[in-house]
């Protein structure tokens, strides 16, 4: 069954958890793509606890109001900006969300305060669960793409409308920002490969300005977060991390105007991170997408996609291995 996305500055709908009430029939993870194109996602504990991703940020718990059967009601304050832009949405009134079929979940909210009869309707798919830790040692990577030889036409920015500030110049694919804070959206693009991949290795260079903030998302869904070395604390947000997913074992960044590299794998969404030659991140599982990417479905191959709606940023050295 397909539904319309009804693309309304003052509409908006959410997701709230299930608390101490009979919660098989959702339990699991669900993934929704908003209309923007930034993702929501939703997992509900066997106990009826949940958390709720929307847009940008982390996953937080959430509460709940009730559940009957294969229907569910939620409520809880929001907020969020359509596209990233002004007026931020503030929402209030409950949420209803029905089971339309085992593996898809419908939630929409009503718009209380210009036109109750406006709506967003939404599907969710259930994520499958996770599987096993890969044995990396029998993964096999084929040659690497050189996704900087390539040129700036095997790249697009992901909202067209966007201030465009990327360019390709010695060797490197620059960022040119005039943003220096680093509040979740901003007047510049997002940057995109037109390829798409599932499973892959990638080895990429990075160096910021003073205060600099980017992201590399993989498969558009899972950002490793770049930051320089700060106060060295490590942090589920900070450098070396899957932002608000997994934190590093260790915070082993340079410092500002240094160049840092990564190496990635992603492999049956399970991640490894090393960071300077010091792993990080050690074949851990991803629960799911981390806010500000493109996609949110775990199950599909999705494009490498790096952050420019933060500040400056320059990476070098962009190498992707797809699985074999």
């Amino acid at each position: 069954m397909k539904f319309i996305h009804h693309l309304l500055l003052t509409s908006v709908f959410l997701i709230i958890g299930i608390r101490g009430l009979d919660a098989s029939a959702l339990e699991g993870s669900w993934a929704f793509q908003l209309p923007d194109g930034y993702p929501a996602w939703l997992k509900v504990d066997p106990d009826g606890a949940a958390q709720l991703l929307w847009s940008i940020g982390k996953a937080h718990p959430v509460e709940v109001l009730e559940l009957t059967d294969r229907k569910i009601k939620f409520q809880r304050e929001f907020k969020w900006k359509l596209y990233g832009r002004d007026p931020q949405i503030t929402v209030r009134q409950p949420i209803h969300g029905v089971l339309i079929e085992d593996d898809m979940l419908l939630l929409s909210v009503m718009n209380e305060t210009v036109d109750a009869e406006t709506k967003l309707l939404l599907e969710g798919k259930r994520m499958p669960p996770l599987p096993p830790a890969p044995d990396l040692s029998k993964v096999t990577f084929g040659e690497p793409i050189d996704l900087i030889a390539e040129g700036i036409e095997a790249w697009k920015l992901t909202d067209s409308t966007k201030e465009n500030g990327w360019r390709i110049e010695d060797g490197m694919l620059i960022n040119q920002s005039s943003k220096k804070d680093h509040s979740g959206y901003g007047d510049f693009g997002n940057i995109r490969t037109l390829g798409e991949w599932m499973d892959f290795e990638l080895s990429i260079e990075y160096m910021l300005p003073e205060g600099g903030n980017s992201g590399i998302y993989l498969r558009g869904a899972y950002e490793v977060q770049v930051l320089n070395r700060g106060d060295g604390k490590v942090r589920s947000g900070g450098v070396g991390s899957v932002y608000g997913r997994i934190a590093p074992s260790v915070n082993a960044a340079k410092g500002q105007g240094e160049w840092n590299t990564y190496n990635i794998t992603l492999v049956d969404r399970h991640i490894t991170v090393t960071l300077n030659g010091t792993v990080v991140i050690d074949n851990q599982p991803l629960e799911g997408c981390t806010g500000g990417g493109i996609n949110s479905d775990d199950t599909i191959p999705g494009p490498l996609f790096l952050q420019g709606d933060h500040t400056t940023v320059y990476y070098r050295n962009i190498l992707l291995r797809p699985r074999l």
